[in-house]
């Protein structure tokens, strides 16, 4: 898969257009319905310098976790697109940032992440974000193609 970036047409593709999706649906209310797409992203998007003005000692804020919830919601989407399994993501943070976030594709763990200071949680670049989510999508596909049977939700 290559890193899609904004196509010459301005819309995003690939991961970055699911992650999008991913957070116009947890708006219930549709306050980011007049956002465009470029700055629904840009809370990804964090600087060395900002990384560093971030306190990591502190508890993690609900607008972060939720962020780092929608990053790896739109993974698990985009393997389901590219796989047609039905993917399912358990995300375990404590109150300090630290924790772990699994994708099952059916009884396949497709994704296992460790996190720590989630507080942190950014990409240098958009392009960084797009293939960061790329690259596990690929990953993650590989693996439901590998073992499809134990894949296959069949609960």
């Amino acid at each position: 898969m290559t890193t899609p970036a904004p196509s010459a047409g301005g819309q995003l593709e690939g991961f970055l257009r699911d992650l999008v999706d991913q957070l116009r649906a947890g708006d219930t209310y549709g306050n980011l319905d007049r956002l465009p797409d470029e700055q629904l992203l840009g809370p990804f998007i964090l600087t060395r310098e900002q990384r560093r003005q971030i306190a990591s000692n502190c508890d993690i804020d609900a607008v972060i976790e939720g962020r780092v919830r929608s990053f790896y919601q739109a993974v698990a989407a985009s393997v389901e697109k590219a796989t047609g399994v039905i993917t399912t993501t358990v995300l375990d943070l404590n109150h300090e940032g630290f924790g772990r976030v699994i994708v099952f594709g059916g009884r396949l763990v497709v994704l296992s992440d460790v996190l720590r200071d989630v507080q942190r949680f950014g990409f240098n670049s958009l392009e960084d974000l797009a293939a960061r989510g790329e690259a596990m999508v690929t990953a993650a596909a590989k693996l439901v193609e590998q073992w499809r049977e134990v894949a296959r939700d069949d609960s």
